[in-house]
């Protein structure tokens, strides 16, 4: 009697309604002498003649004339009892496959969900309280669950993404018109007859005043992502939050947020500067071309490898805002989450980038040219970079930044913190306790581990 999970139960009555033949292993009355001299208990006679019938062992409705017969039986080996790949227990840890007898997507249900006439060999849909479904995600729901999220609780996310796109662009504004001039700087930059210390004092301002910008916009993006990633992990539960509530949530970490923001472009432009170096060196004790190649190949390289260390730690801001570490702690947790998934978070990551740089062009641009009509020098004098930038274009390109910013912070942090919930579902089954948190009844298997292959 073989104890393997199968398709039939030993001794069951062939669906035809014959009499199993002599191969069968139940089917055999008589046996040769044990061969060690041991006497072993003699098998029933006609053992599989005194089963029920076929119409009282199994539950299945009866077929009648036209009907569909029922589905082959599975490969041995992947009986009911088995896991079936991308069920309960494929990524939350253990759990038995699809078809207990009796239960859902089993044998023995008459007619019901899974029996004969059902669906017996798919999963049945994963929970959804929130805007992703409690499993392993793909690329177009964690967009659309970053969408979801913006569309389900727009007066929280686009008021907070609003409201720091409005200050963010306010104070950009402000410098730009009263502190930061580009038009000194840009016409020394221009002109042939330049000596060297106006070009370096014209490239010290342009820097300066470009990473003036870059740091105010930097500010405000580190601010919506904290508030926006509570927002997002509150979403995925089914839970609104206002946004009082998300400050109070994401104050406390906001200046690990700010750290970490900070280290991981020093962490780049260290690495870049050191891929550089030898070139320079070179370059400098007089050997020109061969320092400026080596500082080329130098430079490619390190930007490559700049790069992936930004893509391994990528995940670990919502590791930081979620889970309370520090900053070493939530670089050290990015890692391992990224860990084995390179390639694939660098691809969902890029694909985001791209389109909130779309949605905001699309934006953006209009505005910009309409900015240039209204301020007095037309598109010819937009498209001159020596011309003087009004305060109306200023004004009006900025009403255009705000509403692009607007559209983009949603999409950027959403994408994110989904993607590090997904991580952890694969990883961690994560999906078992957002379940529980979000009062789930009966979902997943009861012991969780680790997702086989992940």
């Amino acid at each position: 009697m073989n104890d393997t999970p199968g398709w039939a139960s030993p001794g069951s009555a062939p669906s035809d309604g014959q009499e199993p033949d002599n191969s069968s292993a139940a089917q055999p009355t008589e046996q040769p002498a044990n061969q060690g001299g041991t006497e072993q208990p003699e098998p029933p006679s006609k053992w599989s003649k005194e089963q029920p019938p076929p119409s009282q062992w199994s539950a299945p409705s009866p077929h009648g004339p036209g009907q569909t017969p029922p589905p082959p039986p599975p490969p041995p080996g992947q009986g009911w009892g088995g896991q079936h790949p991308g069920g309960p227990g494929s990524h939350g840890g253990q759990g038995g496959g699809y078809g207990g007898w009796g239960g859902p997507g089993g044998y023995g249900g008459p007619g019901g969900p899974g029996g004969w006439g059902g669906n017996w060999g798919g999963p049945p849909p994963a929970a959804k309280p929130g805007v992703i479904p409690l499993r392993p995600l793909g690329v177009g729901e964690i967009l659309d669950g970053a969408v979801s999220t913006m569309r389900t609780y727009w007066r929280t996310v686009l008021g907070i993404s609003l409201t720091v796109a409005v200050v963010t662009e306010i104070a950009v504004i402000l410098l730009q018109g009263f502190v930061l001039d580009d038009s000194a700087g840009t016409d020394a930059l221009e002109d042939p007859s330049a000596t060297v210390g106006e070009l370096s004092r014209a490239l010290g301002d342009t820097m300066l005043s470009s990473g003036v910008v870059l740091l105010i916009t930097l500010l405000g993006t580190i601010i919506a992502t904290a508030l926006l990633t509570s927002v997002t992990s509150r979403a995925v539960l089914g839970k609104s939050v206002t946004t009082t509530e998300a400050w109070r949530d994401a104050r406390p970490q906001l200046p690990k947020l700010f750290g970490l923001t900070f280290l991981l472009p020093l962490i780049a432009g260290a690495i870049i500067a050191i891929g550089i170096l030898p070139g320079v060196i070179i370059a400098l004790a007089g050997a020109g071309d061969a320092g400026a190649a080596l500082a080329v190949l130098g430079g490619l390289g390190a930007g490559v490898v700049a790069i992936w260390l930004m893509i391994r730690f990528s995940l670990a801001s919502p590791a930081l805002m979620l889970e309370k570490q520090s900053v070493w702690k939530s670089m050290s947790r990015s890692a391992k989450l990224v860990r084995g998934s390179w390639w694939r978070v660098f691809g969902i990551q890029l694909l985001a980038t791209i389109i909130a740089n779309v949605v905001a062009s699309i934006v953006v641009i209009p505005f910009a040219f309409l900015a240039a009509a209204l301020s007095g020098d037309g598109v010819s004098g937009f498209l001159d970079s020596g011309s003087d930038l009004g305060w109306t274009f200023l004004i009006v390109s900025g009403i255009g930044s705000v509403i692009g910013s607007m559209l983009t912070f949603p999409i950027t942090a959403g994408v994110t913190v989904l993607l590090y919930i997904d991580q952890r579902i694969r990883r961690e089954a994560l999906d078992l306790d957002l379940a529980r948190a979000a009062g789930v009844q009966d979902y997943g298997p009861s012991t969780p581990g680790p997702t086989p292959g992940s």
